[in-house]
């Protein structure tokens, strides 16, 4: 019985072992640099992070180069500290000038790098996030960002394909941040706000009734109490002989 077992032992751990190389394998070829979350809306700001993971068995990541779209300028771009890592900031000209709240800016952030210290990194089996700034965004339905990793042992992957709508997802994607249109505001948004400035109105107007009212009694108590002190007064004084 021991001897018939075997066999099918073996045959198990090998089913297992083929298993595990396949899912493996389709695992690592999945993980691509993104950009979370995935959705902002136009004219606005946000917060995104592009997420890097190590597909790399042996080698550290110890560059990450984030190139922001030339056919839609952002005008203000600001990262986060991330430890263990430093930025460096690209920009360039654009024309027509982008408005930032008032003013005309010439110049456009295109380029982040990322360096890791030395002998740190992103090492494998790990992902490290960059968190950015970016805003007002522009008017456009979509921003591709090609984005290139650099490897401790030199190979570089170029995350620079961009999605085309239909067709299955490219072999090296770059990340991509779709931008939804700003709400437009309904002609009566401002009417529940008249409405509540009327109720104030109105709460004052009953207040400052009130408290003249209040101060009318206080008035006339203090009448009867003089009036009652005079009253005592005079029947406490002796009347006057002739």
């Amino acid at each position: 019985m021991i001897r018939l077992r075997r066999p099918a032992t073996a045959a198990a751990l090998t089913l297992a072992a083929v298993a595990t190389a396949v899912f493996g394998l389709a695992g690592s070829a999945s993980a691509h640099v993104t950009i979370n979350p995935k959705e902002g809306t136009q004219g606005g700001y946000g917060r995104f992070a592009f997420r890097v993971p190590n597909e790399s068995d042996t080698a550290s990541t110890v560059k990450v180069e984030v190139n922001l779209p030339e056919n839609a300028p952002v005008g203000s771009v600001s990262t986060m500290p991330v430890p263990g890592w430093t930025v460096a900031v690209e920009k360039r000209k654009v024309d027509p000038p982008i408005e930032v709240h008032g003013s005309q800016l010439t110049e456009a952030v295109s380029k982040l790098t990322f360096t890791a210290a030395q002998g740190g990194g992103v090492k494998p089996g790990e992902f490290q996030e960059f968190p950015v700034s970016m805003g007002p965004l522009p008017q456009v339905d979509t921003m591709v960002f090609k984005v290139l990793q650099t490897y401790s042992d030199g190979n570089v992957s170029r995350w620079i394909e961009e999605p085309t709508p239909g067709a299955e997802e490219p072999e090296n994607p770059a990340p991509v941040l779709t931008l939804a249109a700003a709400a437009a505001a309904s002609p009566g948004a401002s009417a529940p706000t008249a409405a509540v400035a009327a109720d104030d109105d109105d709460d004052d107007d009953s207040g400052a009734g009130t408290a003249l009212g209040v101060a009318g009694l206080v008035a006339g108590l203090a009448g009867l109490a003089l009036g009652g002190l005079a009253f005592a007064r005079t029947r406490r004084e002796p009347t006057a002989k002739s």
